[in-house]
């Protein structure tokens, strides 16, 4: 180790320890569901004796295990649409809720304040006054979301003033608090947890992604869109959003930010541990309800060819689901099956990357930004450090692979588009035998210590059989692999500051 880094280790080490005092995480301990088997195919097995609630098909077996840890949502592949493109998702959302008859729900980190944003408010804005019925809620991240003179709260005070129907909840991290609170200047104070889910409802239709709701997601920012339209899925998310509002922040005519009618605790003064330990329950015993209900469907259902599971993280809540789910779904993996991993930013759990490495048997591919497509490229300060940090954990996993032998089975991809960036996430996995992907993940999550860690995320597990639904899936993994180019070779030469180098495992759990 060069001298200089041996000099300035120690002061890392103490930065960040005082750091640490400050935003220390207490999440309540115990399962929030039903965990699956470790080893899910023996779980797969065991499925039929736990509960009555299988696939159909034996091809699907090895998946049997999704249905003990998460509510499972039957529907019709026919009524699912994968969007390709920004701005066929932006007209999307701004045609659906120009003509929404009962409801609007839109959870995001934030909301941008260019053009493109005010025409999706206003189109919003004249359908609540020729709907006197439509209900609207809006959920985002309280520290973003106030961020600036002019922010997305600003940008949604005029609805918020004029009609009852019209509600904005911002959640606050429990994390944020005391001199921390105080000191930490915008844009740093995100660092410690944010809400990061991406959902949108309008009536019975339900969005899900990865994209926020600003100008680069509309346009030329790369990123993943499914469309369901199933009301049963609609009214769980909504309810489910509904609960996320109960413990965050809502948003009065004056501008104030206030407690729900059903909480009495601020994020930032009452005790770290009886926040999240209340706000976990609350979660936690929604879902289990859903959970019970919806095994009795599953278990009528003898039509439907598709199967959606909600997986949820919420690690400052000491909620770990759509974690446990994932790694799962990676250790089970069978061999001679494939896998396709997208991240938007390559920082993977050590966890994430051990279970590629060690317990993973498919052939996998995976697809990072390119620092150029990356959205942190030419920031100010330390945060133009990112791309370049992400570049160096993705070189030492490779090298991780190499060293087990693993370089074979694991191909690493980078998306590089002139005048685009790169925010798609998620998985693709085909079966042994299957050229079609049967299961994607799509959400929120970038697989990251964030978000296990500090952020509250949403995704989707989606099983299908359906021919015309497979088809668009690997449509969609296409259209984004165009676009890329192997990144092994690049990785090994790219240069990395050695600033970069000294920080990146002290702090990489906050980016």
């Amino acid at each position: 180790m060069p001298s200089w880094q041996i000099i300035l280790q120690p002061l890392f080490k103490m930065i960040r320890r005082l750091f640490s005092t400050l935003i220390t995480d207490y999440p309540p301990v115990g399962e929030f569901l039903p965990a699956a088997s470790t080893n899910p195919s023996q779980s797969a097995q065991n499925g039929s004796a736990n509960s009555a609630t299988t696939f159909r098909s034996p091809h699907l077996e090895s998946l049997n295990w999704l249905h003990t840890i998460s509510p499972c949502f039957p529907v019709s592949g026919d009524r699912i649409e994968v969007i390709y493109e920004p701005s066929a998702f932006y007209n999307t959302l701004v045609s659906k809720c120009a003509v929404a008859k009962r409801r609007i729900m839109l959870a995001s980190l934030y909301l941008g304040i260019g053009s493109k944003e005010s025409q999706l408010v206003n189109a919003i804005h004249d359908n609540m006054k020729q709907n006197l019925q439509l209900k609207v809620d809006v959920l985002l991240d309280f520290t973003r979301g106030t961020r600036g003179e002019k922010n997305s709260q600003t940008t949604l005070m005029p609805l918020l003033r004029e009609s009852d129907n019209f509600r904005l909840s911002l959640y606050h991290t429990p994390v944020l608090r005391g001199l921390t609170k105080k000191l930490a200047p915008p844009r740093w104070n995100e660092l410690l947890g944010i809400q990061h889910m991406k959902l949108y409802l309008v009536d019975d239709t339900v969005i899900i992604s990865g994209a926020n709701l600003s100008n680069d997601y509309f346009t030329n920012r790369q990123d993943r869109y499914v469309m369901i339209e199933d009301s049963k899925l609609a009214d769980f998310y909504a309810e489910f959003l509904n609960k996320v509002q109960e413990f965050s922040l809502n948003v009065n005519r004056n501008g104030e930010a206030c407690l729900h009618d059903s909480w009495n605790m601020l994020p930032y003064k009452s005790a770290q541990a009886d926040f999240a330990g209340e706000a976990r329950e609350r979660i936690r015993n929604y879902f289990k309800g859903v959970l019970e209900r919806q095994r009795s469907v599953c278990e009528e259902d003898k039509v439907s060819d598709t199967w959606i599971f909600p997986l949820i993280e919420m690690g400052q809540l000491g909620i770990h689901h759509d974690s446990l789910a994932t790694k799962n779904l990676l250790s089970g993996c069978l061999k001679d099956s494939k896998l396709k991993l997208a991240t938007g930013y390559f920082n993977l759990t050590e966890t994430y990357m051990d279970t590629l490495t060690k317990d993973c048997q498919a052939e996998c591919s995976i697809l990072m930004a390119h620092p150029n497509a990356n959205g942190f490229l030419g920031a100010k300060g330390p945060a133009g450090g990112i791309p370049a940090a992400y570049s160096l954990i993705a070189r030492k996993f490779y090298e991780k692979l190499k060293q087990s032998g693993q370089d074979h089975r694991v191909s690493l991809f980078e998306y590089e588009r002139p005048g685009w960036t790169y925010h798609a996430k998620g998985l693709w996995y085909y079966l042994p035998g299957s050229t079609l992907p049967n299961v994607t993940l799509i959400g929120s999550s970038n697989f990251g210590e964030r978000s296990v860690n500090r952020d509250l995320e949403a995704q989707i597990c989606v099983v299908t059989t359906n021919g015309g639904l497979q088809r668009k899936l690997q449509s969609e993994f296409e259209n984004i692999l165009q676009h890329s180019t192997t990144a092994e070779a690049e990785l090994t030469a790219r240069p990395v500051p050695r600033w970069v180098r000294a920080v990146v495992g002290l702090f990489r759990n906050f980016f």
